[in-house]
């Protein structure tokens, strides 16, 4: 991932074609340490194709990625509320108890 980021941050910044000593030389002033396999697997992936076409097609790839898990928990959440209420009641009583321990005076007094 932090080779492709490289990469887009050299687009942006106006390299069309990033060479592999362009990635490697954004990499290191950040201090990450560089595999040139992973720099020159990436441009042989990358040669001859169009980048915002790449990021578009990537956009309807995830697009079709079903999110709806997220609606079961709060259903599951509700049907055990009752019993975690008490709890919680009884864990805020003892931690007034605890409270008052202090007295206002400090660790290290």
């Amino acid at each position: 991932m932090k080779y492709l980021a490289a990469y887009l941050l050299l687009t942006v910044g106006g390299k069309n074609a990033p060479s592999a000593s362009d990635i490697e030389n954004v990499l290191t002033t950040v201090g990450v340490e560089v595999e040139s396999q992973r720099v020159d697997s990436l441009l042989k992936e990358l040669e001859g194709k169009n980048l915002e076409e790449l990021i578009a097609a990537g956009n309807e790839k995830l697009a079709t990625v079903p999110s709806g898990g997220a609606a079961a928990a709060p259903a599951a959440a509700a049907a055990g509320a009752a019993p975690a209420t008490e709890e919680a009641k009884k864990e805020e009583a003892k931690e007034e108890e605890e409270s008052d321990e202090d007295m206002g005076f400090g660790l290290f007094d």
